[in-house]
C-alpha cells in the first residue's frame, strides 16, 4: 500500500466535487478516486466517502461498486431493515450499470466460457474490471439476501454465490492469458489484485468445510484449497492495488477470528501483525486498524493492553456506532477472561439494549455473567437473572427458518429457568466462554487460568455438597469438569487432564440435558493425545466422534473444530480410510 501523506488524510472535498462534475470519467480516473474514498473511509470519514462516491455512481462501475459496498458493511453491522434495502436497491443499481460495461456475448458463447473457465475472445481493460465488478457485487448482494429469514432468498443466495465463482473463475482465466503481456496498463494491477482477493477468500472459506460438505461443494462446481486460496489472498494483500485491503482483511479475520472460533485457536499472529504494520502506520486513528490491533493483542494475551486499545477504538468516530458494538463484545470477553464480571456485565448490559446482531446471546450472555456475581451485587445492579434467562428463546433469530447454532443453545441452557423452581446454570459465563473457544485466548495466562481453576474447584465443591441434588447435578459436574479439564491441560497436567475427560465420557448414560458435552469431551481428549504426540491415538478419538454422534448442540461448530485439527496432524489423517459423517 502506498504511504500516504498528510494531503491524502485531508482531502479537499470541494476540489473533488469540481473533478466530480466533469463530464468524462474513464477507468483510471474512476480507479484513483475510489482509492481516495477508500483512505476516507480508513480514516474514519464514512460519510465523506460516500459523497465523493455519490456523483458518480449511476456512471461509473468502481463508484457505484464503492458506494454500494460501503452500504453493504452498514447493513451488515446495523441489521436495520432500511439499511439493508437501501443497500440491496444500490447493489441492484451497480449490477444493471456493471451489464453496461460488460463484453456482449452470446447466451453460447457466455456459457461456454464460464463452464470452460476460459475466456472466449480478447477482453478490453474496462470490460474486464467490468467482469470483475459484476462478479464483487453480485456476491455481495448474494450474502445480504441470506438476511432474509426466507427459504426462496435463501436459495437465491446461494445461486447468486455460485455465479459469482463461476465468474472470479472466468476473470482468472483472463487474467492469466494477460499474465505475462509487456505493456498492461496502468489499471491492470487492480484486475489482478480483485482476482487475487476473489479467488482467495473463496478457496480459503471453502477449504474450512468439513470433508462430507466440501465433496458436495466440489460436486456443484466449488473447490476448496487451502495454500492456494492463502497463496492467492496474501498476493492480493501485497499489491498494492484498491482491493489490497479487502485481501488483508480477509486473512486478519481467518487469522483471528474463523482459527480461533471454527479451528484449533491457533491463528498465525505474526502474519497478522506483519500485514497491519503498514496500515498502522499510515492509518493510526482509524477504527478498523486500532480495532484488528486490539484483537492481535487480546489473542497474544496481552489483556490490558487490549482494552486499551478497543477503548481507543471507541473514541475514534462516533458515525458509526456499530464499530463500538464490536468492541463492547471484546471488552466483555476481555473483562471475563481476567474474572472481572462486573466490569464484563456492564458491555454484555450496552450490547443487549443496543445491537441487533443477537439479541438472544447478548441477554443470555449478560444473565450469565450475573450469575457469576453474589447474589447481593446483581440486587444492587437491579437486575433480574431469572427474567433475563426467560427472555432468551423469544430473541432467537431464525434463517431460512433455521436457528443459528449458538443462539439455539443458549436457549437450551436457558430453559431451565422457565419452570417455576428454576436450578441454577453451574457456571454459565465460563461454558460459554468454551463454545467461543475463549479457553484458547486465555490459556496464554497461566495466571488467569489458574484464578479460573480457583473458581472451578469452588464450584465442583458446592456441586459436591448440594443436599438435594437436582435433574441437572450431572450435567452441571460435567460441565465443570470438562472446563477444569481445559484449564489443567492448559496448565501442563496432562494426565490429571485426562481424568476429568474420561469422568464425563463415562457419565454419557447419566447425561440428561446437556449432550454436547461427551463429543465435544472426546474432541478435547484427542487434542490431548496429540499434545502427547501419539497423532495415531488423537485421529482415532477425533474420527470416532465423527461417526458416532449426531444431533447434540452445535454439531457444526465441532465438525469445523475436527476438520481443523485433523488439518494440522497433515499426511498421516490422510492415510486412514474416510469416516462415515452423520448426515
Amino acid at each position: 500500500m502506498e504511504t500516504k501523506d498528510t494531503a491524502m488524510q485531508q482531502v479537499n472535498l470541494n476540489h473533488l466535487s469540481e473533478d466530480a462534475s466533469s463530464p468524462n470519467m474513464d477507468l483510471e480516473k474512476a480507479l484513483k478516486e475510489c482509492y481516495i474514498a477508500l483512505n476516507l473511509f480508513l480514516n474514519n470519514r464514512f460519510a465523506d466517502a460516500l459523497n465523493l462516491l455519490s456523483p458518480w455512481k449511476r456512471q461509473s462501475m468502481y463508484h457505484a461498486m464503492g458506494y454500494s459496498s460501503i452500504l453493504v458493511m452498514q447493513a451488515g453491522m446495523t441489521f436495520e431493515q432500511k439499511d439493508i434495502d437501501a443497500a440491496m436497491t444500490s447493489l441492484s443499481e451497480s449490477l444493471q450499470l456493471c451489464q453496461r460495461f460488460r463484453k456482449k456475448s452470446g447466451i453460447v458463447e457466455t456459457l461456454a466460457s464460464l463452464w470452460y473457465k476460459q475466456p472466449t475472445d480478447n477482453l478490453t481493460e474496462e470490460e474486464m474490471h467490468a467482469e470483475l465488478c459484476y462478479a464483487e457485487v453480485l456476491l455481495q448482494k448474494a450474502v445480504l439476501t441470506f438476511l432474509d429469514e426466507s427459504f426462496i432468498s435463501f436459495m437465491k443466495g446461494g445461486m447468486g454465490i455460485r455465479k459469482s465463482y463461476l465468474m472470479y473463475k472466468y476473470c482468472r482465466a483472463v487474467a492469466n492469458t494477460t499474465k505475462d503481456m509487456k505493456n498492461q496498463t496502468s489499471t491492470h494491477i487492480h484486475f489482478r489484485g480483485g482476482v487475487n482477493m476473489g479467488i482467495g477468500t473463496f478457496n480459503l472459506m471453502l477449504s474450512l468445510l468439513p470433508s462430507r460438505v466440501l465433496r458436495l461443494m466440489e460436486f456443484l462446481g466449488f473447490s476448496g484449497d487451502r495454500e492456494m486460496g492463502l497463496s492467492e489472498l496474501r498476493e492480493g494483500a501485497a499489491s498494492n492495488s484498491l482491493r489490497s485491503i479487502l485481501s488483508t482483511v480477509t486473512l486478519l479475520m481467518f487469522h483471528l477470528y474463523i482459527t480461533v472460533i471454527l479451528g484449533t485457536g491457533q491463528g498465525n499472529l505474526t502474519e497478522a501483525e506483519a500485514l497491519l504494520e503498514p496500515y498502522v502506520e499510515n492509518f493510526p486513528n482509524g477504527a478498523i486498524i486500532v480495532f484488528y490491533t486490539a484483537r492481535i493483542a487480546l489473542l497474544k494475551g496481552n489483556i490490558t493492553f487490549a482494552q486499551e486499545r478497543f477503548l481507543a477504538c471507541i473514541a475514534a468516530q462516533e458515525e458509526w456506532r456499530q464499530i463500538h458494538h464490536m468492541c463492547y463484545w471484546e471488552l466483555m470477553w476481555a473483562y471475563s477472561f481476567e474474572q472481572n464480571w462486573r466490569e464484563a456485565y456492564r458491555y454484555a448490559d450496552l450490547l443487549s439494549k443496543n445491537s441487533k446482531w443477537s439479541q438472544a446471546i447478548f441477554v443470555f450472555q449478560k444473565a450469565a455473567i450475573l450469575s457469576m456475581l453474589p447474589e447481593e451485587e446483581v440486587t444492587e445492579l437491579r437486575e433480574n437473572v431469572v427474567e433475563l434467562f426467560r427472555q432468551v428463546d423469544g430473541l432467537r433469530l431464525r434463517f431460512a427458518g433455521k436457528s443459528i447454532p449458538t443462539e439455539k443453545f443458549a436457549a437450551k441452557k436457558a430453559e431451565r429457568y422457565s419452570s417455576s423452581h428454576p436450578v441454577k446454570l453451574v457456571v454459565p459465563a465460563l461454558e460459554m466462554m468454551y463454545v467461543w473457544n475463549g479457553f484458547s485466548v486465555v490459556g496464554k495466562r497461566p495466571d488467569l487460568i489458574q484464578n479460573i481453576l480457583t473458581t472451578l474447584v469452588k464450584a465442583e465443591k458446592q456441586l459436591e455438597d448440594d443436599p438435594k441434588p437436582s435433574e441437572y447435578h450431572v450435567d452441571n459436574q460435567c460441565v465443570v469438569q470438562l472446563l477444569k479439564g481445559l484449564c489443567l491441560k492448559e496448565l501442563g497436567h496432562l494426565v490429571q487432564a485426562e481424568l476429568c475427560f474420561n469422568h464425563i465420557i463415562s457419565s454419557e448414560n447419566n447425561i440428561k440435558h446437556d449432550h454436547y458435552l461427551v463429543p465435544f469431551t472426546m474432541y478435547e481428549l484427542g487434542l490431548l493425545h496429540k499434545e502427547r504426540g501419539d497423532i495415531k491415538t488423537a485421529i482415532t478419538v477425533l474420527e470416532n466422534v465423527k461417526m458416532n454422534y449426531k444431533d447434540y448442540s452445535m454439531e457444526s461448530r465441532l465438525h469445523f473444530r475436527i476438520h481443523a485439527a485433523l488439518n494440522t496432524m497433515g499426511s498421516f489423517s490422510a492415510k486412514l480410510p474416510p469416516s462415515r459423517t452423520p448426515a
